[in-house]
């Protein structure tokens, strides 16, 4: 385990605190990556201190031997700023190993319970708030050339794509492992709205091409 992640006997988790790019009235969100380090399945659930101010998608599910997850934390719209920037939510990620005989698509009430016997194991994140620019900064890009200023706002624009494709990415891998649920639920249970759900994914995949291929062929405005 580096630096840059923590974790307890089951599993692994990067960045090791919820980092938020904080804006008044715009939504933010923070990818964690769950590691599952074990040779068993590991179940995990996620609580919140303040559960009305985040959603968090998903809260709950079970992570394939020496496999991975995303779980993406969102902040919903503030309308003010918090004393000195400064966040006292805490994140705690609930985590157990599953019997071999245990359906992972409709885990049990107790399954985090610690009462039941079974090992539970718990890690607590911090949430930190970063202004998106200072003052400072501001000061600086005033005093550039047109010329600096298009390298810069390339640069920034540069920067963002990426951000957005691997967001993307990301979400796609979301999907995917929802969608390798629903098969799983569907070919144990005969559901028939699968389609519906199978459409709507598709559909999402779509857009979500649509608005890259859109934002990669955008320029820079000329100066």
């Amino acid at each position: 385990m580096t630096s840059d992640s923590i974790g307890n006997s089951f599993i692994t988790i990067n960045p090791p605190e919820l980092r938020f790019q904080f804006e008044l009235e715009k939504q933010t969100f923070c990818d964690l990556k769950v590691l599952n380090k074990t040779e068993y399945f590991v179940a995990f659930k996620v609580k919140t201190t303040s559960p009305k101010k985040y959603f968090v998608r998903p809260n709950t599910g079970v992570i394939h031997p020496w496999d991975s997850c995303i779980i993406r934390v969102t902040l919903q719209a503030q309308q003010e700023f918090p004393p000195d920037m400064q966040c006292k939510d805490k994140f705690l990620i609930q985590t157990t190993t599953l019997d071999s005989n245990t359906d992972v698509d409709d885990l049990p009430p107790d399954t985090f319970n610690k009462d039941s016997g079974k090992l539970t194991e718990e890690l607590k994140l911090r949430v930190v708030y970063v202004s998106p620019s200072s003052p400072q900064e501001s000061t600086s890009d005033d005093t550039k050339n047109p010329a600096q200023k298009l390298d810069t706002y390339s640069s920034q624009t540069l920067q963002q794509l990426k951000e957005e494709i691997d967001a993307a990415a990301r979400e796609m891998r979301q999907l995917q492992q929802e969608l390798d649920m629903l098969k799983r639920r569907r070919n144990r249970r005969s559901d028939r709205g699968f389609s519906f759900i199978f459409a709507m994914f598709v559909g999402l995949i779509g857009i979500l091409f649509g608005f890259l291929l859109k934002l990669s062929l955008s320029s820079p405005p000329t100066q």
